[in-house]
């Protein structure tokens, strides 16, 4: 109707004007007739009709609906060149289209003239420039524009969010990110599965692996979780965070959602298997991921490393040669796991290949790690030759490492030589040399170690001290003494030795059972003032203690302390112990004082034995001086320091606290063990708390904790040196009666305290019932009861009793023989015996 109408104008003669023109245009517009629209504006043009901006507007918003971005921006430059003036809503359109066309330049210079002509750019608009400049890697740029539309009090869109997001998370600047994402949640922006990917991946990287989860878990509860990246994201925070089986278990929850593994899903399996050294589900990963492809160089170094941590030299090997056949591109991280496989291996053909290889290809021969090989590899010959090597500044001494490596493993001591003078002369040489050694040691090839010390030292070379404790540690592992002994001398010859060496050396006297020279070495070094470290002094400590020389243990106390030593909180528990057993109660006080004073905290065990220090030391209100600390200390209080306390309680006949304090351990949540139980029953029974104990030997039975033969013997113990002789039957009779096995220690206690009492006649009924108990007593018994005899002055009695209950089963002791001698000399009758 609109074109009828617009033919009989012209029939008429009448010539349309801009606004009969401009309908036209906006008609074909909306009908999306482009191509009638463009050609009838061509018309309007050659007719030099001036159209307005709302009709230019109509065209373009048209032409953008429909995606043709470049015809608008044609149409554009068009409306420019017409002197058309554009609105806000022209540089909407405008910007839009070249932005979605990735013209950068023409975009911001539009969006730059919108905002001059005092016009505020919508969010969309914004998010078009800030996005386009993040894709070209304007960084500052986008950063710039965002932080102008904020400004503006435009609240940005979750698209532009995302990209932000995106663009902190890549320059790690993971605060902005986490504080945009904080806006987000104020301003109640939805976050859609992309956003909260990126938010998983940042929480991984500042290593809060909870944050991560929970957002993780939240995206699922909210049914948004349904992207690969998504479960990838998390996967690898698990991953980096050490927690392989739950990364694992992520990819799981992908496969059981159907959710198609990619490439990269195979390359984090490849990482997860790799890293717990699964060998078999790391080989079936990286055959998947060889499937999608040719294998990316770090997989393949991830497998490598396995197989070389695993020494799995031939699997190592076949994969190298399997890869090169399939011509994966190498890196130099992936070189030079391939060369330390070869040098490892010993295969010098290999490495000379691999060398010239590497040479050859533009991306890695300018590298030093493969230049210093390609030197090293005949530097013998170089030598000889007078050829240069590299500047000694530009040697890779990895690539020196390895080289040793693999002439060592060859067997060619002139090329070691040649290179250990080499890797002498590079700054960090010697800490190579170091790693080797160590290297050495770790793969149990200790005699590759030996002989790397035994060159450097004929070649007058001087080895770092590390090289050499790590040496003297070995040897004294091995009990080679003598070994250990001339490398410690040898480190002396030039400087004195440091505190590395003087550890191992102290430590390998240990190892191999000769204290002296380990504590004459200590004293020695602390008078130098070299401080052997608190490890050290805690070992040389315990060998003396449990050697019985408490002297030497003693001296070492005092010198740490007139030496001000620096010990660590395992350091003074030990001396504080060892003055203990060593009966030095002061000089554990004092230890116990320093260590206070010098701020190193204190552990459960200090608290314990200081206890034990103090009530040995008959200080009971000191004791609980202690105890009183440790509870303030927040530290956990476990059953041994409560019944220690308890312990001390009852030997200070102070058993109402000693009852409350086992009370109080149960209401914490400590079940007494046996030895608890025991220590109550033995405390309550001397003090005749007859009730308590046979309540303390029911709740035993309750509680699972088996009476057993310590808990009896302690009982008839206690009963018998407390003259309790009534009680002390009573127990044997129960012990019996409960089927528990007697023996000789359940009666000799009793036997013992009723000669003392001088009560002969229960001793002798006593002496009878182990008898009828099928224990036949043993020499001390005898003795025992003959000596009562004699003590009460009853010879005639005790002549009877040995005649009719010992001689005929009297052996060969000289002790119940001397006794039963007495006896009848006291009747004179020293020749009937």
């Amino acid at each position: 109707m609109a074109e009828e109408t617009f033919l009989e104008m012209l029939e008429v003669g009448c010539e349309p004007d801009a606004v009969a023109c401009g309908t036209m245009l906006c008609t074909y517009a909306r009908w999306g007739r482009h191509s009638a629209m463009l050609t009838f504006y061509k018309a309007v043009q050659e007719r030099r009709i001036l159209l307005s901006t709302s009709v230019y507007n109509f065209m373009l918003s048209s032409l953008q609906k429909k995606s043709f971005h470049g015809k608008v921006i044609d149409l554009w430059l068009e409306m420019v060149e017409e002197g058309v003036p554009p609105n806000e809503f022209t540089y909407t359109l405008v910007v839009s289209s070249y932005a979605k066309q990735g013209f950068k330049e023409e975009a911001l210079k539009a969006f730059g003239e919108m905002k001059s002509l005092g016009f505020v750019p919508e969010e969309v608009t914004y998010s078009s420039v800030i996005s386009l400049s993040v894709k070209a890697g304007d960084w500052e740029k986008a950063i710039g524009l965002y932080e102008d539309m904020r400004s503006q009090g435009i609240v940005p869109s979750n698209y532009t969010c995302a990209t932000m997001l995106s663009l902190y998370y890549k320059t790690e600047n993971y605060p902005k990110a986490l504080s945009l994402f904080a806006d987000m949640e104020r301003n109640k922006i939805p976050a859609d599965e992309v956003i909260r990917g990126l938010i998983i991946r940042i929480y991984g990287k500042l290593g809060l692996f909870h944050d991560a989860q929970s957002m993780f878990e939240e995206t699922e509860r909210l049914n948004l979780l349904a992207d690969e990246k998504t479960y990838l994201a998390m996967s690898q925070v698990h991953l980096n965070s050490g927690n392989v089986v739950k990364a694992l278990d992520v990819i799981e929850m992908m496969k059981t959602r159907d959710i198609p593994l990619s490439r990269f899903a195979y390359i984090v399996m490849l990482q997860c298997y790799a890293k717990i050294q699964n060998v078999d589900c790391a080989e079936e990963a990286f055959r998947a991921l060889s499937k999608t492809g040719l294998p990316d160089a770090s997989s393949c170094n991830d497998m490598l490393n396995l197989y070389t941590r695993l020494n799995l030299g031939e699997k190592a090997k076949g994969f190298i040669k399997q890869i090169m056949v399939d011509q994966v591109h190498f890196d130099i991280e992936l070189y030079k796991t391939a060369m330390r496989v070869y040098c490892k291996e010993g295969m010098v053909a290999e490495a000379q290949d691999l060398i010239v290889k590497m040479g050859r290809e533009a991306r890695v021969k300018d590298n030093r790690f493969v230049q210093t090989l390609a030197e090293s590899m005949h530097i013998v010959n170089k030598h000889d030759k007078h050829e240069a090597v590299l500047n000694v500044s530009q040697l890779d001494v990895m690539a020196l490492g390895l080289m040793l490596n693999l002439r060592l493993k060859e067997g060619n001591l002139n090329e070691t030589k040649a290179i250990l003078n080499l890797m002498f002369k590079t700054d960090l040489g010697s800490s190579a040399v170091n790693r080797v050694i160590s290297s050495f040691v770790r793969e149990g090839d200790v005699s590759k170690a030996e002989m790397i010390a035994d060159i450097i030292i004929r070649l007058g070379l001087r080895m770092e001290e590390e090289t050499i404790a790590t040496l003297i540690a070995v040897y004294g592992r091995q009990h080679k003494l003598k070994e250990a002994k001339r490398l410690y001398l040898a480190a002396g010859e030039s400087k004195t030795p440091g505190k590395s060496v003087i550890r191992s050396m102290i430590d390998a006297y240990v190892r191999c059972g000769w204290l002296e020279d380990a504590y004459g070495l200590f004293m020695e070094s602390a008078e130098k003032g070299c401080d052997p470290g608190a490890v050290t002094i805690s070992i040389l400590v315990n060998a003396l203690t449990n050697r019985g020389k408490h002297r030497e243990a003693e001296h070492i106390s005092r010198t740490c302390l007139e030496k001000n030593i620096e010990l660590d909180t395992v350091g003074y528990n030990t001396l504080i112990k060892a003055m203990l057993e060593a009966g030095k109660l002061q000089c554990a006080s004092e230890i116990y004082e320093r260590m206070h004073t010098s701020g190193v905290p204190c552990s459960i065990q200090t608290y314990n034995t200081m206890i034990s220090v103090y009530g040995r030391g008959l200080q009971l209100d000191k004791a609980i001086e202690i105890f009183s600390n440790a509870r303030r200390s927040g530290l956990y209080l476990d059953e041994k320091i409560y019944t220690n306390m308890i312990m001390h309680y009852g030997k200070g006949g102070k058993m109402s606290e000693a009852l409350s304090l086992f009370s109080e351990m149960q209401k914490k949540g400590i079940k007494p063990g046996t030895p608890s139980y025991n220590m109550m029953v033995k405390i309550c029974a001397t003090s005749r708390l007859h009730h308590e104990v046979d309540e303390l030997l029911q709740a035993m039975e309750r509680n699972g904790r088996c009476t057993d033969l310590s808990t009896y013997l302690t009982l008839i113990q206690v009963y018998a040196e407390s003259s309790q002789f009534a009680e002390a039957e009573k127990t044997i009779t129960l012990v019996k009666e409960k089927g528990i096995p007697l023996s000789h220690s359940h009666f000799s206690s009793l036997l013992s305290a009723l000669v003392k009492a001088g009560m002969m006649e229960e001793a002798e009924r006593t002496y009878c019932k182990m008898s009828e108990a099928g224990i036949s007593p043993d020499s001390a018994c005898k003795r025992t009861i003959l000596k009562g005899y004699m003590t009460c002055g009853d010879a005639e009695k005790g002549i009877l009793f040995y005649e009719k209950m010992i001689r005929s089963s009297v052996e060969d002791d000289r002790f119940v023989s001397s006794v039963v001698e007495d006896l009848y000399k006291a009747v004179g009758k020293e020749q009937d015996v």
